[in-house]
């Protein structure tokens, strides 16, 4: 008996209508999947200690629970460091600094009315407390504020637990998407499997790289120029790299306005940012596509549209998440013939593909040649 054959525009509108199920899906099992999704990243991240420890007869259980108790020390110390440089930071915005900052925002109030005409009632400067309750939610009750910090607390628990079970049941995962494409020969399913954790471990590791290397060089130049708190402004823009395009961005403003506020004239902030520039530049030719490499391959109308719908969706952590998770899908996409359209869509551009099509209709017919 003959099969229906399925016309191929019919699958393309079934695909598109599945990828926006998901995301759908995705904005409704936030609270879940975001410590879920984050922790798959790091699993992939732990992979192959775990294999290194297991290699020399170390249980699964105990190798699991020997990386994951690692990387939260390592975690750990992190946050402990910013906590200083962010409570130092804090601590010296003293008086002075406040005075300066009400001193430039009452000389803009004044150019403003007397030569735009436009008055924007700061006669005596920004005034916190009115900013504090602009921003204030009136109806947030103690009950509310309890049930917030235990919601955080919680996906903050759940993070290690995913973390120890995904470890755990990496193999078991690995069968299951086998038996999703099952029409496909293990051994080529089993290698396109690493080649996906592969992908998730070079972007995340190199990532990591990348901004440790931002750090230290952006915390020398705002030593030089004399920028209190280099540190904290330092490693602050290099962790913010880790998100495209808007991160080094922000990574840059925030010394900038600080130098702005505390150093008599406009050299250091315009030096901050020629420095920041070339910094980024240097970072976009040479360090990301040596360290990272060109693994995710993903064109930049893609990346650009994966990072608003990660902010819409999840935030800040949407925007961080959503790279790796957009080049897990093409890898995915790739496995299927009815779903490499897509996996191509992703990529980047063929610039060759045209002309190989002109190269295929100006050959000669069979029968033209004889």
């Amino acid at each position: 008996m003959n099969t229906l054959k399925v016309p191929s525009y019919i699958k393309a509108v079934f695909i598109s209508l599945l990828i926006i199920l998901i995301v759908f899906f995705m904005i409704v099992g936030k609270t879940i999947l975001v410590p879920l999704f984050v922790s798959g990243f790091i699993s992939m991240l732990l992979t192959p200690a775990c294999n290194w420890l297991e290699k020399r007869k170390v249980p699964r259980t105990v190798s699991a629970a020997v990386s994951l108790l690692i990387f939260m020390i390592v975690i750990s110390a992190s946050l402990v460091f910013i906590y200083f440089q962010v409570r130092g930071f804090v601590e010296d915005l003293g008086d002075n600094l406040s005075e300066k900052v009400n001193g430039y925002v009452i000389d803009a109030n004044n150019w403003s009315y007397e030569n735009l005409g436009i008055d924007m009632g700061m006669y005596n400067g920004f005034e916190f407390k009115k900013a504090v309750a602009i921003v204030q939610t009136e109806d947030a009750s103690p009950t509310q504020l309890i049930f917030i910090t235990l919601s955080t607390l919680s996906d903050i628990l759940l993070l290690p637990v995913f973390i120890f079970f995904l470890l755990i049941y990496r193999d078991h995962l690995a069968v299951f998407i086998s038996k999703v494409f099952r029409k496909q020969n293990d051994s080529d399913l089993l290698d396109k499997l690493t080649a996906i954790r592969r992908i998730v471990y070079d972007y995340i590791s190199g990532a990591g790289k990348v901004m440790m290397i931002l750090a230290i060089i952006n915390t020398a130049v705002l030593f030089t120029l004399g920028i209190e708190h280099a540190i904290f402004f330092g490693v602050l823009a290099g962790m913010l790299n880790i998100i495209p395009y808007l991160g080094p961005i922000l990574g840059a403003v925030l010394p900038f306005f600080f130098a702005l506020i505390t150093k008599d004239g406009l050299f250091y902030p315009i030096a901050i940012i020629i420095s920041f520039t070339f910094i980024q530049l240097l970072e976009n030719a040479f360090l990301t596509p040596k360290i990272t490499g060109s693994n995710v391959n993903l064109n930049a109308f893609v990346t650009f549209l994966g990072l608003l719908i990660g902010a819409a969706i999840w935030g800040v952590v949407g925007m961080i998440l959503i790279i790796p998770t957009i080049a897990i899908l093409k890898k995915l996409f790739e496995m299927n013939p009815e779903t490499q359209p897509y996996a191509y869509l992703f990529g980047e551009e063929d610039s060759n593909w045209f002309k190989k099509r002109l190269r295929k209709r100006e050959q000669p017919k069979p029968e033209e040649s004889i």
